[in-house]
């Protein structure tokens, strides 16, 4: 972990670092960890969100639909992507906001999700073809 930040510039390892004590306020009871070569909270065993530095950006990790959908208005105007927000270096998400997106990851992490059923899968229909012999 140590090895991540100190291979980023210095502005871009102050925000990561901010953005880190952020979400960690927000998830008092995570443990650090590292995963797809990025830093991340778990609790227990599963990583509830991810965070990692780029040149002109931090990002936080997975932000699916439903949580950026609740949170909309506070990110207007950011780059997103599918599970990911960009925040400039110069524009870093308040400590409050941190704690919304960190407490809807953690809500849709604990959702009981009906599992789907199971298409029937079409019956094909075999052929049998003699096997040609050869003498």
């Amino acid at each position: 972990m140590t090895a991540y930040f100190h291979a980023l510039p210095k502005d871009v390892r102050s925000a990561l670092k901010t953005l880190r004590t952020r979400v960690h306020a927000a998830l008092p009871a995570g443990e650090q960890g590292f995963s797809y070569r990025i830093p991340c909270l778990r609790l227990g065993d599963r990583p509830v969100v991810w965070y990692a530095g780029f040149k002109a950006h931090v990002s936080l990790y997975p932000m699916t639909a439903p949580v950026v959908k609740a949170h909309g208005a506070a990110l207007r105007g950011l780059h997103r992507s599918t599970g990911t927000i960009r925040f400039p270096l110069d524009a870093l998400p308040s400590a409050t906001l941190v704690k919304k997106l960190v407490s809807s990851r953690l809500e849709e992490m604990h959702e009981v999700r009906p599992k789907k059923p199971r298409k029937a899968r079409p019956k094909t229909q075999r052929t049998t073809r003699a096997r040609k012999t050869s003498k």
